[in-house]
């Protein structure tokens, strides 16, 4: 697919991974809706000033199905189309299953998965029609090795994996193409948090012995939406911590 002029729905995308994606979709020539819980900063939208592309801040709640429909709906009237969606809000409650509570448990789900779901529903419908288009779902390495005080987040990244495959077969047939990327452990607020313990313990796990950064998982999105023969496939980016 020629990304030049193509419209991409990132949610999420107000900063870390999500912006990164953004960005490096803008620097290909493609229209941006940017989107977040809350409303986009204007230091956010100042950061694509440079390129030569249309850029709709939309927000929205991807966990609601009515919400996540009026989002493409307002993507499709400024742009005329979404063509590209990648699915990357998402959250942590993270805590021992015998201290998670049934709403920690179902609170990520919701976000993580049923907001995945809900904006692939919104908008699967146009591309359909339009006989062409590409999801690019962001699960993590966590939902293929699972972690201690991730049950909750583990199951909805696992969960995003067997989605993904299960849409892929559903949608091949027009021309709609689902992927998934798995990311390690990438430079981001998360890792700032963690103590130079834990962090020498990582990275003592990961064969490359380096973090990754986000612009490097935004490297792969653009490559998976460029494929046109490339579907159902889940790709870790993790420095090799979970080759076989």
């Amino acid at each position: 697919m020629e990304l030049k002029n193509k419209n991409v729905f990132i949610t999420g995308s107000s900063r870390g991974i999500g912006l990164a994606i953004a960005h490096k979709f803008a620097s290909a020539g493609a229209n941006i809706v940017l989107n977040g819980r809350g409303q986009i900063s204007d230091e956010v939208l100042a950061e694509f000033a440079g390129y030569p592309i249309k850029v709709v801040a939309i927000s929205g709640d991807v966990s609601d199905g009515a919400d996540a429909k009026r989002m493409v709906e307002e993507a499709i009237a400024a742009l005329g189309s979404v063509d590209i969606l990648v699915n990357n809000a998402g959250i942590t409650r993270d805590k021992i299953m015998l201290k998670m509570t049934e709403e920690d448990f179902e609170q990520v789900l919701k976000v993580n998965l049923t907001g995945a779901f809900n904006m692939t529903q919104a908008v699967l419908k146009p591309m359909t029609k339009a006989r062409q288009g590409a999801i690019i779902n962001l699960s993590s390495v966590v939902g293929l090795t699972g972690n201690v005080g991730q049950a909750n987040y583990a199951a909805s990244k696992a969960g995003l994996i067997g989605f993904s495959k299960s849409v892929a077969r559903e949608v091949a047939g027009r021309n709609i193409r689902v992927n998934v990327i798995a990311p390690g452990f990438i430079e981001s607020d998360m890792t700032d948090g963690l103590s130079e313990k834990i962090k020498e313990a990582s990275l003592a796990q990961i064969p490359m012995k380096r973090f990754g950064n986000t612009e490097e998982v935004a490297d792969v999105a653009l490559f998976l939406a460029g494929q046109e023969y490339l579907t159902g496939q889940v790709i870790a980016i993790d420095g090799g911590l979970t080759m076989q």
